[in-house]
């Protein structure tokens, strides 16, 4: 019995570990989607670098509870799934609202980003978050739009000069 009880200890040990890594997390409920659904959403997490896990509820009550969130506790019913980002914080809740309005059959949860819980309605505001690359590219652009303006009156200038 004790070795039950040793395997529990570590594998809770070992999702504690994970989310502890994570900048954010989303759970889910992927309750009826097909295989075909399951994977092609796997697929996209994967890409954007986001790990997507199913475990035991209880298991992830236990390190949630011991990392200090005891918010989860209603969520962490039924068939839940958890996507873990680290790179790219809006990643899965992003990729998991794509595939609700796709799927019209999983449901998100709740979240956490930065150590702040997020219920559904956060959950969906961060998804609307761009992604890195495309913050970068937003801040470039006003960076690079007074120069361009400049350049341009500048070459005005010259042309009716000439």
């Amino acid at each position: 019995m004790s070795s039950l009880r040793d395997a529990k200890v570590e594998k809770v040990a070992e999702i504690k570990g994970k989310l502890e890594n994570a900048s954010s997390i989303v759970l889910l409920d992927y309750m009826g989607l097909t295989v075909a659904e399951d994977t092609a959403l796997r697929n996209e997490f994967r890409k954007a670098g986001v790990t997507y896990h199913v475990y035991k509820n209880r298991l992830v009550k236990i390190a949630l509870n011991e990392m200090g969130y005891n918010q989860f506790d209603d969520a962490l019913n039924g068939p839940t799934a958890v996507a873990m980002g680290s790179d790219d914080i809006a990643a899965p809740a992003r990729i998991a609202f794509d595939k609700q309005k796709a799927y019209k059959k999983m449901a998100i949860k709740c979240g956490l980003v930065d150590g702040k819980y997020l219920d559904e309605e956060g959950c969906k505001t961060l998804s609307t978050l761009p992604s890195r690359e495309g913050l970068i590219s937003q801040i470039l652009g006003l960076l690079q739009a007074p120069m361009s303006g400049l350049a341009r009156a500048l070459a005005a200038v010259a042309e009716k000069q000439a």
